[in-house]
């Protein structure tokens, strides 16, 4: 075994979990999910059937993730988020095989006690503020705050607020990186 399970998890059989991942106390990983490398899935975590994790994901405590969800490589999933799967539940009716798909984009970061509602994609390196619930599909770069989610601005990769000059371009504070704001998307300048 080349990943760590604490011993109160549970690991049920056709999971492919990837090197070097950490599953911690009384987590459940259920059948069929796809964790990548490097992962860290915190306490009492559950990965429904199916789902798809990249690498260096790393999931903090009392997450679920429903099946029909995919995050993309180094996604952050803040304590207590939500994720859901059916956007019309109802206990008396069975809606599984329906379950609308979410993908959350490499990088992307989504805080404490987030709501995600199912069928709304989050772009590449997405911010999604502590509290926040999305009700709409959120841009790469993009900063979403509030109930409903709306945008407030855009984030570097390091997770810095860009602020653009006349031009279009942002520098970030930490990396240096340049950022052009164009077509109203933010994309990273590469030389």
């Amino acid at each position: 075994m080349s990943y760590f399970n604490h011993e109160t998890a549970i690991i049920d059989e056709g999971c492919d979990i990837g090197d070097g991942t950490k599953i911690w106390h009384f987590s459940h990983i259920m059948s069929n999910c796809t964790i990548g490398h490097n992962c860290n899935i915190g306490q009492n975590v559950v990965v429904s059937p199916e789902v798809v994790l990249g690498k260096n994901v790393k999931i903090q405590n009392n997450v679920s993730i429903y099946s029909g969800v995919v995050c993309e490589d180094d996604v952050f999933l803040g304590p207590s988020m939500v994720f859901t799967n059916v956007t019309n539940p109802r206990s008396a009716v069975n809606r599984r095989g329906e379950y609308s798909k979410t993908t959350v984009r490499k990088g992307a970061s989504i805080g404490a006690n987030a709501t995600i509602v199912c069928g709304h994609d989050i772009g590449e390196f997405a911010f999604i503020g502590a509290g926040a619930v999305v009700t709409k599909t959120v841009p790469a770069y993009a900063l979403v705050v509030g109930n409903p989610a709306k945008q407030i601005g855009w984030m570097s990769e390091y997770g810095h607020r860009l602020e653009f000059n006349g031009d279009g371009i942002a520098i970030c504070g930490e990396s240096k990186e340049k950022y052009k704001f164009v077509d109203n998307k933010v994309e990273k300048i590469t030389e």
